[in-house]
């Protein structure tokens, strides 16, 4: 059985989209990167360029001296898995799922939980009363998301009406914004005015998509939808906005997800102007990776196993900051932090699926 390797080299093997995806992988690096700083560690990393690459690269980091490696995805897992069994003496942890072994931890959250307060959020403030999912693939982490946030609008509003579509059916579908692109197209052709995108790298054609078309049109909307509100009129608008979008017509926004993506819907860069981000589903694997590396590195005790991640412990959190701040009034903000802390205390239970 392999000898432990040096507790100062870390291994991260990552999902499609790599370290600068914007989100998942990303937020697991940053993590992985502070406990690196603070304690003097090394870290490895193996980035696949396509699905099928995918989990390559764990016996390779293990045998390049890492002694913690963690499979950010659950595609990373059977690797995982198999790599627990051959090199005992090593650890591993898997980013959104199980691995199998003694000497390997789950680092799972509870997505829903944050996913039903952006559909709160979105249930409240969309002008139509129809909002959009976009998720990478149909699997059961990104059908938490989905059941979250599906429940969150219609905890908001009974009479909202969410559309759900899926970018790929392998992890492709994390790394294909032109689909996504497509996807909210049709969506908003459906009268959908807010969408959150569950999807890695692809939730950037989310983004793309609203940047090329800022707003939805009364003219456009199809039979039998109309503009319910218009809680943004008194938002200052860029001119740019105004050109494209007449006192006919409201915006479009997309929900970020795992990292704080709000910024990105500041398209002219001034923040005082409306922004197309409403809010974002923060899911701190930042932290997940942080504390299991940590504890790895000051060799605490290991515990194998799960690890779950939410409101209640810093796992996941809903973003407000300068760019979204004129979107979310203050009453609206007291009301969605009474919603999580009945959240918290188990009064509401939110659906995984």
């Amino acid at each position: 059985m392999a000898q432990a390797a040096p507790a100062n080299t870390i291994g991260l093997a990552f999902d499609v989209g790599g370290i600068k995806d914007g989100g998942f992988n990303q937020a697991a690096y940053e993590g992985a990167q502070k406990a690196a700083k603070e304690l003097g560690l090394t870290i490895k990393t193996a980035q696949p360029k396509k699905s099928a690459e995918i989990g390559k690269g764990v016996t390779p980091l293990v045998q390049s001296g890492a002694g913690l490696v963690i499979g950010v995805g659950y595609a990373n897992n059977d690797a995982i898995t198999t790599s627990a069994a051959t090199f005992g003496g090593n650890r591993f942890a898997v980013v959104d799922d199980l691995p199998k072994g003694k000497n390997a931890v789950g680092l799972r959250f509870r997505e829903q939980e944050g996913s039903f307060l952006v559909g709160y959020l979105a249930g409240k403030q969309s002008s139509t009363g129809i909002v959009g999912f976009v998720g990478g693939v149909d699997v059961p982490v990104i059908q938490k998301f989905r059941a979250g946030f599906a429940a969150g609008v219609k905890f908001a509003c009974p009479n909202c009406r969410v559309v759900s579509a899926f970018v790929a059916k392998t992890s492709a579908g994390f790394n294909d914004p032109k689909a996504a692109a497509v996807l909210a197209a049709s969506m908003t052709k459906q009268g959908v005015d807010i969408i959150f995108p569950a999807a890695g790298a692809s939730g950037q054609g989310v983004v793309n998509f609203i940047k090329a078309q800022p707003c939805l049109k009364a003219s456009s909307l199809p039979a039998g939808v109309k503009f319910k509100s218009d809680l943004f009129a008194g938002v200052a608008k860029s001119a740019a906005y105004k050109k494209l979008c007449t006192t006919a017509s409201r915006p479009l926004f997309f929900i970020g997800v795992d990292t704080n993506q709000n910024a990105l819907g500041d398209f002219d860069k001034q923040a005082a102007t409306l922004n197309h981000g409403l809010t974002s589903m923060v899911k701190r694997v930042d932290n997940a990776v942080y504390t299991i590396v940590k504890e790895y590195a000051e060799d605490r005790p290991w515990r194998g196993g799960d690890r779950s991640f939410g409101l209640s412990n810093g796992g996941v959190s809903v973003a407000i900051d300068t760019y979204n701040r004129a979107l979310i009034p203050a009453s609206l903000e007291t009301s969605l932090k009474k919603v999580e802390q009945l959240i918290t205390d188990g009064v509401i239970k939110v659906p995984t699926q």
